[in-house]
C-alpha cells in the first residue's frame, strides 16, 4: 500500500501476498494447540489463531515461503500479533488488510465510528482498509490534526497545544479572541471557557474564529456570519465566547476553512460542506450571506473522499484521496487563473485540476492564498499557480500561471509543507529549512538580515530564498502560518518540532504575541513567543 504522505513514513507490508487467513493458515494451525482468547478485552471470547502464539505466525511465514527474519519486520509493522485484538476476527482478510485495520483503530477519528460507519468509509475509499488508512494518515498530515499548531489570522492569532488547549491574542474588535470581551490582547491568553474540550484544528478569518474538537464539534466566535466579506456590513451580533455551531452538530467535522464570503467544513467521511456565498450559485447552491445551514458541495466530489480543504479569497481547493492516488479539485472565482484549469473563468462546481497528472505529481498538501495557490507533491516538488504579483509563485517573474507549474528554483529541496498568504509563499523542507518568496510588505518574509533601520526588509522576492533568520534559531521548523488577507498587514508564525513558536511581521494589534518597543509596528526578525505548544 502507498500510504506515504508529506512527512509521514511509508507503510510497508514487506511483500506479504494478499491471501485470506483461511487460505494460509487452515492447513497449518492443526499442528499447534489453538488457544482461545478474548477479542474484545475480557468481555466476548473469540478465536484469533494468528494472535494466539508467535510460533503460529512463524509457521504461517514458513507456509508462505517467507524468510523467518520477516517475523521481526512483521511484528514491528503490525503490533496486534502481541496483544488483544480490538475487533472481531475476520478470516477473509489478508494479513496486510488486518494490519491496516489494526492501525486504523489507533486513529482518533476512527475510534468512535460504528461498524456501519466504518464499512461505509471503507467502501467510499475503494473497498480496502489499506486505502482507509491512507485516507486517515493523509488528513492528519495536511492539517496537523491532534498536533500543536499556530494560525496567523487577519489581525489576530490562535495557538493550540498538543493537548488541545487554545490560546488567542491580537485584535479583538468583534470578540474573535473568545475571552468574553472586545479588548486587544498582546500576550497569549488561554480561552478558559473551553476547559475540558480538546481542540484539534482551528481557522481564523477577519473578525472570526472557528475551532474543531476531537468529538467532531465546531465552535465559532467573533462575527456571527459565515459569509461576511472582510470589509462589509457587520453581523447583527458579536459572539465573544466560543459557541457551538448547532447546524453542524449532527455531522462529525474534522476541519474548517474560512474564505472571504464563505466558510467550508470537512466531515470525518471526507464530505465537503459550505456556508454562504450562494448568490448566482457560485459554489453550486443558492443561499444568502446570513444562512447558517451547511450545503454539501455538489458535482465531481460528491462521492470522492476529501482529506483537506483550503479557502482562498473567493475560491476553494479540495485535496481528494482516491484509489488511483491523490488529486486536487477547485471551485469558485477563477480570476488570475487560481483555479488551475488553464483559464480565468469561474467554476460553480468542483472540477479536477488535470495538470498534476501531466506532471506525474501526487499532491500531498495544498494551500490557497488570496490570489494564488500551491501544492507539495509526494516526491517533494512544489507547484504554484494563479496571480504571480510580487513574485509569489517563485518563478522569477510576476506573470500569472493558469495551471500548476513546478518551482524549478526548489528542485534541490524536498518540501514537506507549504503555506500561502496575500501574494506570499513559504515552503518548509524535510530538514526543517524554510524558504519564502513574494511580497515583502510588513517584513513578513523574514529576510531581514541587516541591522534594524538598515537595508530593505520590505523588498519583494521573485524566487525562493532561504530564511536565514529562522536558520539561526537552531530548531527544526515543522509548520509555517501566515496572514491570508488582502486587507490586513501580514504576520508569520514558525512552529518548531519542540513546540517553540517564533513570530515576525506586522504586530500593531498584538497579533505577534510579543511586546514591541519604541512605537514599533512590526518585527523583522523571528522572536520567540512566550508559550510552549508541546
Amino acid at each position: 500500500m502507498d500510504a506515504t504522505t508529506s512527512g509521514t513514513p511509508t507503510i510497508s507490508y514487506h511483500n506479504i501476498p494478499d491471501q485470506p487467513i483461511t487460505g494460509i493458515a487452515a492447513a497449518s494451525v492443526s499442528a499447534f494447540p489453538r488457544q482461545v482468547r478474548p477479542c474484545f478485552g475480557d468481555s466476548s471470547p473469540g478465536e484469533f489463531p494468528l494472535a494466539a502464539n508467535p510460533s503460529i505466525v512463524l509457521h504461517v511465514l514458513t507456509a508462505c515461503n517467507l524468510d523467518p527474519r520477516d517475523l521481526a519486520k512483521l511484528e514491528a509493522t503490525c503490533s496486534f500479533f502481541k496483544r488483544h485484538a480490538n475487533f472481531a476476527p475476520d478470516y477473509e482478510l489478508s494479513i496486510s488488510e488486518l494490519a491496516a485495520l489494526d492501525m486504523c483503530q489507533e486513529r482518533a477519528i476512527f475510534k468512535p465510528m460504528t461498524d456501519e460507519e466504518r464499512q461505509s468509509l471503507k467502501q467510499k475509499c475503494g473497498g480496502s482498509w489499506k486505502l482507509v488508512l491512507r485516507f486517515l494518515l493523509a488528513g492528519e498530515t495536511c492539517c496537523r490534526r491532534e498536533k500543536s499548531q499556530a494560525i496567523a489570522g487577519p489581525g489576530h492569532s490562535i495557538a493550540v497545544t498538543s493537548n488541545g488547549v487554545v490560546y488567542s491574542f491580537g485584535s479583538n474588535s468583534s470578540g474573535q479572541l473568545g475571552h468574553g470581551t472586545t479588548e486587544e490582547e498582546w500576550q497569549p491568553q488561554q480561552i478558559r471557557s473551553l476547559q475540558g474540550i480538546r481542540i484539534i484544528q482551528v481557522a481564523a478569518g477577519a473578525g472570526r474564529t472557528m475551532l474543531v474538537s476531537d468529538a467532531g464539534r465546531v465552535y465559532a466566535f467573533g462575527k456571527d456570519s459565515f459569509g461576511e466579506a472582510e470589509y462589509g456590513v457587520q453581523g447583527t451580533n458579536l459572539v465573544t465566547i466560543p459557541q457551538l455551531v448547532e447546524s453542524l452538530k449532527d455531522i462529525f467535522i474534522v476541519q474548517t476553512a474560512i474564505g472571504n464570503f464563505f466558510t467550508a467544513v470537512l466531515s470525518r467521511e471526507g464530505r465537503v460542506y459550505t456556508f454562504s456565498w450562494g448568490k448566482d450559485r457560485k459554489l453550486g447552491h443558492q443561499t444568502e450571506p446570513n444562512d447558517i445551514e451547511p450545503q454539501p458541495l455538489l458535482g465531481a466530489l460528491e462521492n470522492v473522499p476529501v482529506v483537506q480543504v483550503a479557502a482562498g479569497y473567493c475560491y476553494l481547493l479540495c485535496l481528494a484521496c482516491q484509489p488511483s492516488g491523490m488529486s486536487v479539485y477547485s471551485v469558485g472565482c477563477g480570476l488570475g487563473g487560481k483555479l488551475g484549469h488553464g483559464s480565468r473563468t469561474d467554476e460553480k462546481h468542483s472540477r479536477l485540476i488535470e495538470q498534476f497528472q501531466l506532471l506525474n505529481l501526487q499532491p500531498m498538501v495544498v494551500a490557497a492564498g488570496a490570489w494564488h495557490a500551491a501544492v507539495v507533491g509526494r516526491d517533494g516538488r512544489v507547484c504554484t499557480w494563479g496571480w504571480g504579483r510580487y513574485g509569489c509563485l517563485g518563478h522569477g517573474n510576476e506573470e500569472c500561471e493558469p495551471v500548476p507549474k513546478v518551482v524549478e528554483a526548489l528542485s534541490s529541496v524536498k518540501a514537506v509543507h507549504v503555506a500561502t498568504g496575500d501574494y506570499t509563499t513559504f515552503v518548509v523542507s524535510e530538514d526543517g529549512d524554510v524558504y519564502s518568496f513574494g511580497c515583502g510588505e510588513s517584513a513578513s518574509l523574514g529576510h531581514n538580515t541587516a541591522a534594524e533601520g538598515q537595508g530593505n526588509r520590505h523588498a519583494n522576492v521573485l524566487s525562493p530564498e532561504l530564511v536565514k533568520s529562522l536558520k539561526q534559531v537552531n530548531e527544526k521548523v515543522v509548520q509555517i502560518s501566515l496572514t491570508n488577507s488582502i486587507h490586513w498587514n501580514a504576520h508569520t508564525f514558525a512552529l518548531t518540532e519542540s513546540g517553540k513558536l517564533y513570530a515576525f511581521g506586522a504586530g500593531d494589534k498584538g497579533q505577534l504575541g510579543i511586546e514591541l518597543m519604541n512605537n514599533q509596528t512590526e518585527r523583522g526578525n523571528p522572536e520567540r513567543v512566550d508559550i510552549d505548544l508541546n
